[in-house]
């Protein structure tokens, strides 16, 4: 290999390849290689997420464990990661000892997991600058690689990272970063509620302190362009409201409240009330029941929106608060 394949500052990317391959916590992985006879780590899980991140000296001491273990050449850990992912498997021979890791913890993911892991990857590689807005990701093999799961997994996740407006799938082409990439670093905290257990209620109520706050500020705003657009939104309610458009209220029903999180001048609110409104859309769904509820709502929000157009802001947070009251009422998730 040349002198360009090779490189030292890859090495630190290409312990997590093999790590994620081998489907280890950094726990697993310290205990499997790093550990002293006597079972006594030799390194501490922070430090290990340090050198992953960052590189360092120790990481040599990381690669000599793995290789002597594995029986391997510690100078594949300097190939380019790309390389290193797609060929990790001839890397890295099917031994007895290898495949049993594999194994053992191959059942531990799932896809809530996988796409927790995938955003915060992508942050971080936005972070350094290594992707920006547009930029094509890799492959859904390298992906996998990476990742430590199979690739029908990983197409499953970037299609929720596809609903949820962080990547843009293009047939024929592959995937992109969305325009929008800043999400990234917000997503990654809203998706990490649904690891332990169901978090569900806790969303909601977090969710609902935004909106009030949210419309609260929008009473403020004197933004034209987002007040239009919450002005467009609210008049597109009507018309369905008024043809019983059940399908397309519910759309714009979603758009109402991120209409208003926009209004509300904050991008931080903005992004965590279209987020988590996505997240719930996609881990639970939501349906109407009847008609009488289509009409309830539509003078909920006409309500709300009065309220902000007259810069009641006191008023404006106490009706969107009776509003997202009435609504656990109706809906089984919002």
């Amino acid at each position: 290999m040349n002198d360009e394949v090779m490189n030292p500052l890859y090495k630190k990317e290409n312990v997590q390849i093999l790590r994620r391959y081998l489907r280890l916590t950094q726990k697993e992985f310290i205990r499997q290689f790093l550990s002293a006879e006597d079972g006594k780590a030799l390194m501490s899980v922070s430090t290990l997420s340090n050198l992953e991140a960052k590189g360092g000296s120790r990481i040599n001491e990381i690669i000599f464990a793995v290789s002597e273990r594995l029986s391997v050449d510690p100078m594949i850990f300097s190939m380019a990661p790309e390389e290193f992912a797609e060929n990790v498997g001839v890397l890295f021979p099917s031994t007895l000892e290898t495949e049993t890791m594999r194994s053992s913890n191959g059942k531990k993911g799932n896809i809530n997991q996988l796409i927790y892991q995938l955003t915060t990857y992508f942050a971080e590689q936005i972070f350094a600058k290594k992707l920006k807005k547009g930029d094509k990701i890799e492959s859904d093999r390298v992906l996998a690689t990476k990742m430590g799961v199979g690739r029908s997994v990983i197409r499953e996740a970037l299609k929720v990272l596809d609903v949820l407006g962080l990547i843009d799938i293009r047939p024929g082409q592959g995937s992109f970063i969305s325009n929008d990439e800043s999400d990234f670093f917000i997503i990654p905290l809203s998706w990490s509620l649904f690891l332990n257990g169901n978090q569900t209620d806790n969303i909601i109520e977090v969710r609902n302190q935004l909106e009030i706050k949210a419309a609260e500020l929008a009473a403020e705003s004197t933004d034209e362009e987002s007040r239009n657009r919450l002005y467009d939104v609210s008049h597109k309610m009507r018309n369905a409201y008024q043809q019983e458009n059940f399908k397309e209220f519910l759309d714009d029903d979603l758009e109402f409240h991120t209409s208003i999180a926009e209004c509300s001048q904050n991008p931080v609110i903005y992004s965590l009330i279209q987020t988590i409104s996505n997240l719930m859309r996609y881990v639970s769904g939501t349906g109407m029941v009847n008609a009488d509820q289509l009409k309830d709502i539509y003078e909920e929000h006409q309500k709300v929106y009065g309220f902000i157009l007259a810069h009641d802001k006191a008023a404006a947070a106490k009706a969107m608060e009776e509003h997202l009251e009435k609504s656990k009422e109706r809906y089984r998730y919002r």
